[in-house]
């Protein structure tokens, strides 16, 4: 079965919806992960017909939707606003079917303006989002792939211990190679998290860079193949856990404009996928 390779619509600057669609294609991907903004504004309730819309725009670059970017916080204080974030995630989850996919890349919290300063009410916050979610996730017949994104969920294990409490075939993750390494795990650390994710893995970004300084304080993006990341240790755990996703590409280095990072990403992911 041939490697589904993709890209994630994020960072290609200078190009709409659809002038991103007609490069990725050109470049060579076949699959995309789209941004909850390109399919719902986040309040009007016509998101079903935008998204069959979206559906058959990517369809005429013959092009497949891999996931969906929920953008969702359970990290909330007031508990009416962690209700609403899980009737938003439920909303959301009925979209996926008019995009053609059943994969919801998920957040766990992000603690904007610093609501819930205790960092150790994070992950009961977290818990209870996800598992009001599994509920309206199996009604709905998709998955949430749970991202290693930011400071909140940046740990493999804590992941895959959030995972088991839950314990819904619903919920697994969207493994990224860099963000582990961006929050400052080491690379061995790092080979450990592929390993122990794989089999629970529902969507991939391969993404590749440098750091050394906790939280991304040395950071710098790269292409694939071009940063230290053991790419080839998280495509091999993969593959034998039996990943048939999509791999998605994500590009944060500096050759941006044009497509060009993304360009040089295509060709590992031919290369070695």
């Amino acid at each position: 079965m041939a490697a589904k390779i993709g890209v994630i619509h994020y960072n290609w600057p200078g190009y709409d919806l659809e002038g991103f669609l007609a490069r990725a294609t050109q470049i060579g991907f076949r699959y995309c992960e789209l941004q909850v903004g390109d399919v719902w504004d986040g309040q009007s309730r016509d998101g079903e017909e935008r998204a069959a819309a979206v559906r058959k725009l990517v369809k005429k670059y013959g092009m497949e939707v891999s996931a969906l970017t929920a953008g969702n916080d359970f990290i909330q204080a007031n508990p009416a606003d962690l209700r609403a974030q899980v009737e938003r995630c439920g909303y959301l989850f009925g979209l996926a079917a008019h995009l053609g996919t059943d994969v919801l890349r998920m957040d766990g919290g992000w603690n904007r303006n610093n609501q819930v300063p205790d960092q150790s009410k994070w992950d009961g916050l977290m818990l209870e989002g996800f598992l009001r979610c599994a509920e309206l996730a199996e009604k709905a017949q998709v998955r949430m792939a749970l991202d290693n994104h930011g400071v909140s969920t940046n740990d493999g294990d804590w992941q895959l211990r959030l995972i088991q409490r839950v314990g819904s075939k619903r919920l697994g993750v969207n493994l990224d190679t860099m963000n582990y390494r961006w929050f400052g795990h080491s690379l061995e650390k790092i080979d450990h998290f592929y390993q122990i994710l794989a089999p629970h893995t529902f969507h991939v970004h391969l993404k590749d860079g440098t750091n050394d300084q906790p939280r991304g304080k040395s950071y710098k993006g790269a292409a694939l193949g071009e940063g230290e990341i053991h790419l080839g240790a998280a495509v091999k755990y993969l593959k034998e856990a039996g990943y048939q996703g999509a791999w998605a590409a994500e590009y944060e280095g500096a050759e941006l404009q044009g497509g060009v990072g993304y360009e040089k990403c295509h060709r590992w992911m031919a290369a070695h996928l």
